[in-house]
Order: structure tokens, then C-alpha cells, then sequence
């Protein structure tokens, strides 16, 4: 058995599903959008349900939404018979994942939810099944095969049910008008929370870990700022502290590559003006992307009012702060 060319059928035959459900996505998963942005403006919740392999994929599915705004449990069909049903409440919609649409701990719920007033979202992949009859809104889900080589492993099956949750989930995050500053509230922890919550000014050097130089200063006494602040670039600065520019590690080496008196210059001469550079109040997120889209390792912090220099921030300092 070639265990790499059966891997790469397994996913490509995944690959096709998640094609063919996409390209038959219609009128269900604009009713089901719908359907799912009046609960939430009601107060009300998302409730997705699922049996066997599809109860974690139900699991994930309410976790994406909760995590993108969207309010939403998992009830596993089993417990809810047993108490769990009481977290349902009028203006909450039911989510059901069943592909076969016969799942017999499904179907029991249908009427129980329906006297409760529910309406009731089905992603199947049997639209005649008893969940698709008596379901409010259909979104089918249906695949030509599982990858499975017995056609019956949910495989196929399940993937493009996560996806199809996935898809509802990010449309009404965009629908709700859901940004960056919402997300970091619900991710207060972990690398996302400190990348979205943290600013610039709680992550920056400052005072003696800032390097620091005099316009007029020769390029010895720059590398010795550097040196005793274990940084790789120095903020030139006026008398007033306001930034002029900026010398690196990188300058270094390419002056001296030019010019053998390179110590003894001003580093006036051969600083970068106009450095790129970036506010206090500004997101840890916005510094990632300006090393990303720069290829630099130092950002300088200057005070948009008085123009004066007030941080540094070298991206060496990311990983230790785990914001990366």
C-alpha cells in the first residue's frame, strides 16, 4: 500500500465534496443566515445538535460562532432527554447535523423542540429525510461519496458539515458588523488577546532600554548606545527629542563595506530619515504587520503630537512578550 497516494485520494475525494456542496449552496444558506441573524437580534441563541461523529463537529460549530459573537451552546440529543432541555428558549433556533437525516435521537427531538417553539435549521444531506420535513430551512450538504473506501465511515461527510458551519458562522460575523476590537474582547487570552488587546505603548523600550543618540553624534558612540542597550538600532534625535532618524546593525555593515573611517563619521551622514515609525496607542496587531510588510526588525515609537521619540520596538522582543 502506497500510504502518501492513499492520504492525497482520501483528501481530494474531501476536496470534491466540499467543491460540490459549494457549488450547490443556494436559497437554504441564505434562509438559514437569515433565520440565524433574527434569533441573535431577538436575544436569542444558536442551539446546535448532532449524534455520533457529528456531536463534536456540533461542539466546534458553536464554538465558532460563540468565539465570533454569534451566542451558541452544543445539546447533545441523548442528554436533552434527560434535563438538557432546558436550556432551550423560545427565540433560540436549532442547528441539526445529521447527514442521513434519520438519525433516531434527531428525529425524537424534532417535536419536543417544535413545542417549544424553536424553529429548526437542517444541515443534511437528505433533504426528503423526516429532519428535512420537518425542519424550517434546509442546507444541504450532500456528497457524491466518503472517503471511506466502504462508503461509510462519515468522512466526507462530516468535513463539509464543519465547513458549511464554518460558513455560516464567518457570514454573520460580517452581517452583525463583528470587528477586531469585538474579537480581542471574547480572546482576552493567549497569543490572539495580546496580539488584539495590547498597545504599542505597553510593549515598547523605553528609558534605559531605549537607544537614544544626539544629532552630531559620531558613529562609535552610537554602536556604544546600542551595545549598553542591547539593541539593534538607535533613535537620532534633536535637542528636543524629536526624532530625525534612525541607524541599525544593518547600516553598519553596509557603510563599512564603503568606507573605512565609518567610526569617526556623524551619525547625521549616514542615518535613514524619515524612519518608519508608529504611535503609542496603536495595537500590537498593526506593529506585526508593518515588520511583516517592511522585512524590518526595528520600529521606532514617536509621539504623533510633539514628534518627540518615545519607544522602540525591536522584534526580537515578540516572542518573550507572546505576541508572535
Amino acid at each position: 500500500m502506497d500510504c502518501l497516494a492513499r492520504a492525497r485520494e482520501v483528501l481530494q475525494i474531501e476536496v470534491e465534496g466540499l467543491q460540490r456542496v459549494s457549488h450547490h449552496l443556494g436559497e437554504g444558506f441564505e434562509r438559514a443566515a437569515a433565520l440565524l441573524i433574527n434569533c441573535l437580534a431577538k436575544g436569542g441563541k444558536i442551539v446546535v445538535t448532532g449524534i455520533g461523529k457529528n456531536l463534536p463537529i456540533a461542539e466546534k460549530i458553536a464554538a465558532t460562532f460563540a468565539s465570533t459573537g454569534s451566542t451558541s451552546v452544543t445539546l447533545n440529543p441523548v442528554q436533552a432527554m434527560h434535563g438538557d432541555l432546558g436550556i432551550l428558549q423560545p427565540d433560540d433556533v436549532l442547528l441539526a447535523l445529521s447527514y442521513s437525516g434519520e438519525s433516531e435521537e434527531i428525529v425524537n427531538l424534532i417535536p419536543i423542540v417544535r413545542r417549544n417553539g424553536l424553529k429548526i435549521i437542517a444541515l443534511t444531506g437528505a433533504p426528503d429525510s423526516a429532519l428535512g420535513r420537518h425542519s424550517d430551512v434546509i442546507v444541504p450538504i450532500t456528497v457524491d461519496r466518503e472517503a471511506c473506501p466502504f462508503n461509510m465511515a462519515p468522512t466526507t461527510s462530516t468535513t463539509v458539515t464543519l465547513a458549511v458551519g464554518d460558513a455560516l458562522a464567518l457570514v454573520l460575523l460580517e452581517m452583525r458588523g463583528f470587528n477586531r476590537d469585538d474579537y480581542a474582547k471574547l480572546h482576552p487570552s493567549g497569543a490572539i488577546g495580546r496580539t488584539l488587546l495590547l498597545r504599542v505603548g505597553d510593549i515598547m523600550r523605553t528609558g534605559e532600554r531605549l537607544a537614544t543618540v544626539r544629532t552630531g553624534s559620531r558613529i562609535k558612540e552610537v554602536l556604544l548606545t546600542m551595545t549598553n542597550t542591547r539593541s539593534g538600532s538607535a533613535g537620532i534625535v534633536d535637542d528636543e527629542g524629536r526624532l530625525l532618524g534612525i541607524f541599525t546593525d544593518g547600516d553598519l555593515r553596509r557603510q563599512l563595506s564603503r568606507r573605512a573611517d565609518v567610526m569617526e563619521c556623524r551619525v547625521d551622514d549616514v542615518m535613514i530619515q524619515n524612519p518608519i515609525c508608529i504611535h503609542p496607542e496603536a495595537l500590537a496587531v498593526d506593529v506585526l504587520k508593518l515588520f511583516e510588510t517592511h522585512k524590518i526588525d526595528d520600529i521606532l515609537v514617536v509621539d504623533p503630537k510633539t514628534g518627540k521619540l518615545v519607544g522602540a520596538i525591536d522584534v526580537q522582543d515578540l516572542p518573550r512578550l507572546k505576541i508572535m
